[in-house]
Order: structure tokens, then C-alpha cells, then sequence
């Protein structure tokens, strides 16, 4: 490979690794990024452990391969939530709320579960408070399956392997092999369902967002309780959540 060292900007560098590793399905070595940048091999072994000194890249367990730290995922989430984005993203979730009426939620995946980001509440006085800023399992949740049924098998099945599966009600997954069960049909329908599997009386219905790519973003769901919205109503709401969560991928990620 030729030494394009003189052709990149020094600046710029940190930043093409950060959007090689951040692209990526799996966690790479500084080898495959090598292969993806046209730099000295020490230059990218230099930088690949100064991200990591500094927080921004992590070792995938105790292998040689890196992905992105929480702090860069922090960054990315506070992209999107970047002022133009964020007032976009809150309108499509309204037009979505104002049909299914009912609340409505962008979650994304953190470290210790699925985040709200964003939310528009249902104008019914009874409803089910989970405000923005909180986190759900991924394993009992609409949104966390959506997340977990985008993985490829493999990485699904280490990540369940990774995963305390608490018994939040009756309904929740007893087991690993129940849950995957579930999220290989997810992966199949294209939707996620919550039936009383993390709070009695409460259900869902979550899609993936995804970018350009096809990659999971977030997961665009509604939730409410049984009593009014029974699980047959709520999956019907699978076509609304769908449009919208296209329109998010237009808004957010499509070139102007």
C-alpha cells in the first residue's frame, strides 16, 4: 500500500478512524483498519491506542479488536440530538402519536440497556410513565428486541450469552433459547412486541431505524397499557411505526 501519510491532513486522521471503526459490525483490529486507510501501519497502530488511552475506543473483551467506547457513542447520540435534528425527529414522532394515540418513543442502545431519547406523550389521562432519559432491558423490551433481532446470529446469540435475563414478570423469557426463539421470528416480521414481559399491563410495539446502510440506529415504539390497547391493537400499529420510522431515516441520514 502506498504511503498516503503526506495526503491526509493530520487533523483529519483520528476522525477517518473513528468513522471506519464506528461503521463497522464488528470490532476491528488496528490491522483491518489498516487495510481500510491509507497510512503507515505505526501511524494507525499510534493512533488506534491514543483513541484508546483517551476514551474513545474500547477493547472487545480481551481480544486485540476495537469498538466504539460509550463516550463516542455519546457523541453520536448527541449528533442526532443536534437542534435541527431533534426538532425534525420530535415532529415525526407527533405525526406518529397523533394516529396510534398513544406514547411514543426513539430509543438507542447504551451499555446498560435501552435509552429514551426522545418521547411524545399520550393525551389520555391514564398512561405509563417512563420519561426520557430512561433505561430498560434489552431483553424484556419491544425496543431491546428490535436492537438484539437486528444482530447478525452469531453476535445476537453472544449478546443474549452476555445478558442477566431477570424475571421482570410472568411473561418475560425464562431462558436464552426462548429469547432467541423470539428474536430470530423478530428478525423475520421486522417488528418487535412487548407482551407484559417487562411491566404487568403495559405493551408494545417497536421497529428498527436504520441509516443509510441499513444499520440499527434506534428503535421508533409505542407502548400502553393492555387494558385500553390490547396486544392485536398495538401490533396493528406496526404499519404507522414503519412509515415512521422511514421517514427518520430520510430525515437524519439521507444526503440533501
Amino acid at each position: 500500500m502506498p504511503d498516503g501519510s503526506n495526503r491526509i491532513p493530520t487533523n483529519l486522521r483520528t476522525l477517518l478512524i473513528l468513522e471506519i471503526v464506528g461503521r463497522s459490525e464488528e470490532a476491528l483490529s488496528a490491522t483491518e483498519i489498516n487495510a481500510e486507510i491509507d497510512l503507515p501501519k505505526q501511524t494507525v497502530h499510534r493512533l488506534v491506542s491514543m483513541l484508546e488511552r483517551e476514551g474513545f475506543l474500547v477493547r472487545d473483551g480481551r481480544s486485540k479488536k476495537f469498538r466504539p467506547s460509550r463516550r463516542l457513542r455519546l457523541i453520536g447520540a448527541g449528533l442526532l440530538h443536534a437542534s435541527r435534528f431533534h426538532i425534525t425527529r420530535h415532529q415525526i414522532l407527533k405525526e406518529v402519536s397523533d394516529i396510534v394515540r398513544e406514547t411514543v418513543n426513539f430509543v438507542v442502545p447504551e451499555d446498560t440497556g435501552m435509552k429514551y431519547l426522545d418521547r411524545v406523550e399520550t393525551d389520555w389521562p391514564f398512561r405509563i410513565q417512563l420519561p426520557r432519559g430512561s433505561n430498560v432491558p434489552f431483553h424484556c423490551t419491544a425496543s431491546g428486541k428490535a436492537f438484539m433481532a437486528s444482530m447478525g446470529k452469531a453476535a445476537r446469540r453472544r449478546f443474549v450469552d452476555g445478558l442477566t435475563l431477570t424475571r421482570e414478570t410472568a411473561n418475560t423469557h425464562p431462558d436464552a433459547a426462548r429469547l432467541m426463539a423470539d428474536l430470530a421470528e423478530i428478525a423475520r416480521r421486522g417488528y418487535a412486541l412487548d407482551n407484559e414481559e417487562f411491566m404487568e399491563n403495559m405493551v408494545a410495539c417497536a421497529v428498527p431505524v436504520t441509516d443509510g446502510t441499513g444499520r440499527f440506529i434506534g428503535a421508533l415504539a409505542v407502548h400502553g397499557p393492555k387494558s385500553r390497547t390490547p396486544l392485536q391493537e398495538m401490533e396493528r400499529y406496526r404499519t404507522t411505526l414503519l412509515a415512521g420510522a422511514e421517514k427518520l431515516k430520510e430525515a437524519l441520514f439521507v444526503e440533501e
